[in-house]
């Protein structure tokens, strides 16, 4: 599976944005999906993760109650609502995906997932 995100930008504190990841080569449902991030010097950090069967989302503490992320079939992507956006939040994010399901204590871990976008750069300014 190929994995192509975007909707990133340049955003003020407070603002929203809508990342989208395209997934060709594959059906969404039989994968588990993830978010991460990485900030300039620092190391990639999980955001979100969704199961395979949808039913079932976890989120880092940092962007509990703000961030959702979601599928949608129709258009085969997988999303991140991104909502009172932070300075902190300023990172490029990448999608990533693994064939099959994932246990919890995996979801967290960037060596879980086989497939990966090129990211997209998200800047929130103060």
């Amino acid at each position: 599976v190929q994995l192509q995100a975007s909707g990133g930008g340049l955003v003020q504190a407070g603002d929203s944005l809508r990342l989208s990841c395209a997934a060709s080569g594959g059906t969404l449902s039989r994968y588990a999906w993830a978010w991460f991030r990485q900030a300039p010097g620092k190391e990639r950090e999980f955001v979100a993760a969704i199961r395979r069967s949808g039913g079932h989302r976890y989120y880092a503490d940092s962007v509990k109650g703000r961030f959702t992320i979601s599928r949608d079939a129709d258009k085969n992507t997988v999303n991140l609502q991104m909502n009172m956006l932070k300075p902190e939040d300023t990172a490029v994010y990448y999608c990533a995906g693994k064939s099959g399901d994932i246990i919890l204590s995996a979801t967290r871990s960037s060596t879980s997932y086989h497939y990966w976008g090129q990211g997209t750069l998200v800047t929130v300014s103060s």
